[in-house]
């Protein structure tokens, strides 16, 4: 079977933007993971899930105690992780971010810069908020 170019093209776009959802959706499962099940620290040494579990399954003390040990271990792992892939997220956010700058007009790249330190100092309160 032969393709012409027309044909190439849309099939290299599908393929790109199914590539493009996978990304996606990896980085929105680890924003869920990271937000939502990860077990965050309020404060002390308590994850902030405790009291959710203790007055969903009626926890006994003990077992607070065994739950709080699990989830601050599964934070360590989330963050593990993060670390890992940060650097790879970075790298592709910096080739996008090249790429955009290639189809701005020389009037629009200032806005852009501008608009990537917004970004960027969002990005860094949101990773640190008691900062």
């Amino acid at each position: 079977m032969s393709f012409n170019p027309t044909s190439r093209k849309a099939i290299a776009l599908i393929l790109v933007v199914f590539l493009l959802g996978i990304a996606i959706g990896a980085v929105g499962n680890m924003l869920v993971d990271r937000r939502v099940f990860g077990a965050r620290v309020r404060g002390g040494n308590q994850p902030r899930q405790l009291p959710a579990f203790t007055r969903e399954l009626d926890l006994s003390s003990d077992q607070q105690k065994k739950l709080t040990s699990i989830l601050m271990d599964m934070q360590e792992h989330f963050e593990s992780v993060r670390r890992q892939m940060d650097p790879q997220f970075e790298q592709i956010r910096n080739q996008g971010h090249d790429e955009i700058r290639q189809i701005l007009t020389p009037e629009q790249r200032p806005k852009f810069e501008d608009f990537l330190q917004r970004l960027s100092e969002e990005r860094r309160r949101r990773a640190n908020p008691n900062r």
